[in-house]
């Protein structure tokens, strides 16, 4: 006889290749992540796209791939470029700040109510030498000479960035050639596991996916590129940054109003009435806009993230993933509250089912004595 039973040895060797296979690619899970995402999102204009290429899906995955690469991946590209340009520039009048020590602007005291209180804190925390690397070490752990050095190497990071959009864009062409039949070999797997549940539960994901990326990655993008202009229109500096942290920002309710505020009050302090009055104007209208006509138009779907796992996952993605985290830390608190709220509403089923139970019963024996 065997030592060990047949069906153990099956389970174990299961068990030991799925662990080779999560170490050997775990360096691909961002990449295959960030492709599931848009590929879900993107679906229903994907299929579209099939539709008119006569059931074509590997002309349809090419050309769906030109056009990510075209309209969504070289201006993020093009923009974080421009923004590393920006920062180093922040980060060489830190590390001077710091080593001599600067008085607090004009615009800061000419602030009314506050600007005193501001020049104080300027002077107590930023403008005495030595003061923003307490304040960096503080905050982050690390010396502002060694921060400054990594804001200069992050250049040294773009081969990894390309391979790692490169990788995310081979994925994203076969999830649109073969999604459809993956999906169906899933769904089979599923039933097995979550037998008259799956097919219910599974649905949520790919719907829930799709609300949230359109409702928060898109409006954010969005509101990033709008208000980066209006702050060049304006004169504001550094517009290509502060554009991308608007957009950042955006991901959190209320992120972007708070941002448009903050520069349009540079503006009025730093001698630009004219310019901050109107970009607080154009922006208040801006996201009016967006947050009433556009906004529940693309917030589709079965679920809307309240403030709180949407906070968690923005934070939760970052530390994990990084810069993907944006867009996959919330997708995923997505997940996890659509499967909650559908037990939750099993739950509520099944407690009025067995309160209607004695009622019916009433009736049939009522019935029956009549």
């Amino acid at each position: 006889m065997a030592l060990i039973p047949s069906i153990s040895a099956a389970r174990w060797l299961l068990i030991l290749i799925a662990a080779a296979g999560i170490y050997f690619f775990y360096g691909f899970l961002v990449p295959v992540l960030a492709a599931a995402v848009i590929g879900f999102a993107t679906w229903p204009l994907y299929s579209d796209l099939v539709r008119r290429t006569n059931g074509n899906t590997t002309l349809a995955a090419t050309i769906a791939i030109a056009f990510i690469v075209t309209f969504l991946v070289l201006p993020i590209v093009l923009s974080a470029i421009y923004m590393v340009g920006e920062v180093r520039e922040w980060f060489t009048w830190a590390v001077h700040v710091n080593r001599d020590g600067a008085p607090p602007p004009q615009w800061i005291l000419a602030l009314p109510i506050v600007g005193s209180w501001l020049g104080d804190q300027w002077t107590q925390y930023i403008g005495s030498p030595g003061s923003i690397g307490e304040l960096a070490q503080l905050v982050s752990g690390a010396h502002i000479g060694n921060i400054y050095r990594a804001v200069l190497a992050a250049g040294g990071g773009a081969f990894h960035v390309v391979l790692t959009l490169l990788f995310m864009l081979i994925a994203l062409f076969f999830i649109y050639r073969d999604g459809a039949s993956f999906v169906r070999q899933v769904d089979l797997l599923g039933e097995r596991i979550l037998p008259n549940r799956w097919e219910r539960i599974s649905r949520v994901v790919p719907a829930t996916i799709s609300s949230t990326v359109m409702g928060m990655t898109l409006i954010a993008i969005g509101e990033g590129v709008v208000l980066g202009v209006a702050y060049w229109i304006a004169g504001a500096p550094s517009a290509v940054t502060l554009g991308v942290l608007t957009g950042v920002m955006a991901l959190v309710p209320g992120g972007a109003p708070l941002s448009m505020s903050l520069v349009s009050i540079y503006l009025l302090a730093s001698g630009s009435p004219w310019a901050g009055a109107g970009l607080f104007i154009w922006g208040t209208v801006e996201l009016f806009i967006v947050d009433k006509t556009l906004r529940p138009k693309l917030v589709g779907g079965p679920i809307k993230l309240p403030f709180l796992p949407t906070f968690f996952g923005l934070l939760g993605g970052v530390k994990t993933m990084g810069f993907l985290g944006l867009f996959i830390g919330p997708v995923l608190m997505a997940i996890i509250v659509a499967i909650w709220r559908e037990w939750i509403r099993e739950a509520e089923l099944t407690e009025e089912q067995h309160a209607q139970e004695p009622e019916l019963q009433l009736r049939v024996r009522d019935g029956s004595d009549g």
